[in-house]
């Protein structure tokens, strides 16, 4: 213990003496829809105001004396020994879950697609939500085309090429990098998760135009693919070690053999892929190769065998759905994201630096708007009878058992007395890392409040298996996609010319580490 260890604030009297001095000379208010028991200080002269009242105060330390007092006043109230003995013994979410809010979101919806395809899909124990959303929106033009009650698209097939060629992009970065400090925040943003199971529409498109796609009969997933931790603990060593010899190479290099070296990393780097390469290959299965021909076989609703022969490429370039609904490769190929980030003004252009999966790829790019915007869009794709991929931080005040997310399905308040919702907006968590977009899911329906025009509730297609929610379908309040819905995938046709010519802007460019960079 040093000479500057701090004293029980019950004994600092001459601090409390001067800390209450100098808060007299400060405005103090209470801030509106905060909690009642805190007092705000509002400092006109900024950092300087905080430094000088950080000056009039030493860290405290927790008197013992004190927690003995908040326990015997805690143990008085007989709600809450009662709440001891039931959240002590159980899961608290299960605890607090509140029937009323799960009785409230109904199934009903007055906009919905005409046709949602199926089955409910399964990520297991993977970060694979991504693949299994944005499958799940071409294969509805897919089964109309050919007259399917059930059909999937190969995750596993997109997920074997996304995890080869994010090394690819993880090397490359790693080399136009290498005179960084390898202890900067940078260096080791990367280097923490040198690759990741998720992923961004953007990074679907990338993925498809390259490689094309499958049905899932024809590379069904392995044991890798539905638990892929293992999977990516060897993967995420090799890099790093791959990594610190790329660096080498480049900081041995004399300035007169740019040429040489420069050939020596491609070399270095070739056989560091075919290494990943082979680890992929042994661990997912060899996949189709993204031009050789494939030959499908099915029996359609009508219950004719068929066969289809193609390629890869050329399957998912030939995605189309006649009549009425309105899903085509050309459709897909235009769409784009967009985001509701309160942190930045609407209608602006994001970007995520070194964000991306396909080196030469399309990069990814978010349209900021505000919530309505945002919804309309949604509403407007769901009408013409479009699914929406959109992500959303699905952690949070939601119960996967009963497929609810609403604000008010886990009541804190009353097993706690406190309030996780009231204390922080959109952008607060944000900011604070409480919150960001963690899973990607398909939007079907819609119930909008027919008298003032108001969306009400969502219906929401998941990959979580059909256990969960209602036989795997999922609902979410309006008021939830306000606080916890991130992004929304659109067909520009939807959107207004103000919010298209945003495109035409120069991005906002976020670092690597902004929750913006974080991949459903």
């Amino acid at each position: 213990m040093g000479s500057n260890q701090s004293r029980p604030f019950d004994e600092a009297s001459d601090h409390e003496k001067a800390a209450s001095e100098r808060l007299g000379t400060l405005q103090l208010e209470k801030e509106s829809g905060l909690e009642e028991d805190y007092v705000y200080v509002n400092c006109e002269k900024g950092k300087q105001g905080i430094q000088a009242v950080l000056n009039s105060r030493k860290p405290e330390s927790i008197p013992v004396s004190r927690t003995a007092e908040w326990q015997d006043e805690l143990l008085e109230d007989p709600k809450n020994r009662l709440a001891i003995s039931a959240l002590s013994a159980a899961d608290p979410k299960q605890v607090l879950s509140s029937r009323a809010a799960k009785i409230a979101e109904q199934h009903v919806f007055n906009v919905k697609i005409p046709f949602e395809g199926g089955p409910i899909t399964n990520q297991r124990q993977s970060g694979r939500c991504w693949l299994f959303a944005s499958t799940n929106v071409f294969r509805v033009a897919l089964m109309q085309k050919y007259g399917l009650d059930s059909f999937e698209l190969s995750q596993a097939y997109l997920f074997f090429w996304d995890k080869l060629e994010k090394s690819n992009w993880f090397l490359e970065q790693i080399i136009s990098t290498a005179d960084m400090d390898l202890d900067s925040r940078l260096m080791q943003t990367m280097l923490r998760e040198p690759l990741s199971d998720g992923g961004q529409w953007d990074m679907v498109y990338n993925l498809v135009t390259k490689y094309g796609l499958v049905p899932q009969c024809l590379y069904p997933d392995s044991f890798s693919a539905n638990a892929s931790g293992v999977l990516n603990s060897i993967i995420f060593t090799k890099l790093r070690e791959d990594a610190l010899i790329l660096r080498k190479l480049l900081s041995n290099n004399p300035s007169s053999t740019t040429t040489t070296t420069s050939a020596q990393i491609s070399t270095a780097k070739a056989k560091m892929l075919r290494e990943i390469q082979t680890i992929l290959t042994l661990t997912l299965g060899p996949p189709p190769s993204a031009t050789a021909p494939f030959e499908w076989s099915f029996t359609d609703k009508a219950g004719r065998a068929r066969t289809v022969r193609t390629t890869p490429r050329a399957f998912a370039a030939d995605i189309y759905s006649p009549g009425q609904f309105r899903i085509t490769s050309a459709v897909i190929e235009k769409m784009v994201s967009l985001v509701h980030d309160p942190r930045h003004d609407p209608l602006s252009l994001l970007a995520v630096d070194r964000l991306g999966n396909v080196v030469g790829g399309r990069g990814v790019r978010y349209i900021n708007v505000d919530m309505a915007t945002l919804k309309r869009a949604c509403v407007a794709m769901l009408r013409r009878g479009v699914p929406v991929f959109f992500g959303s931080d699905v952690g949070q005040c939601s119960d996967a058992k009963s497929g609810v997310m609403d604000l008010e399905v886990i009541d804190y308040e009353v097993g706690f007395n406190v309030s996780l919702l009231k204390g922080m907006d959109k952008a607060g968590r944000l900011r604070t890392g409480e919150s960001q977009m963690t899973h990607a899911m398909v939007l079907t329906g819609v119930h909008v409040d027919e008298e003032i025009g108001e969306t009400v509730r969502w219906r929401v297609q998941n990959s979580w298996g059909s256990a969960v929610g209602e036989k795997g379908w999922f609902v979410m309040a309006d008021g939830w996609m306000d606080e916890f819905v991130y992004q929304a995938v659109v067909d520009p046709a939807v959107l207004s010319d103000e919010v298209r010519r945003v495109l035409d802007k120069e991005p906002v460019v976020l670092p690597l580490w902004d929750p913006m960079g974080s991949l459903a």
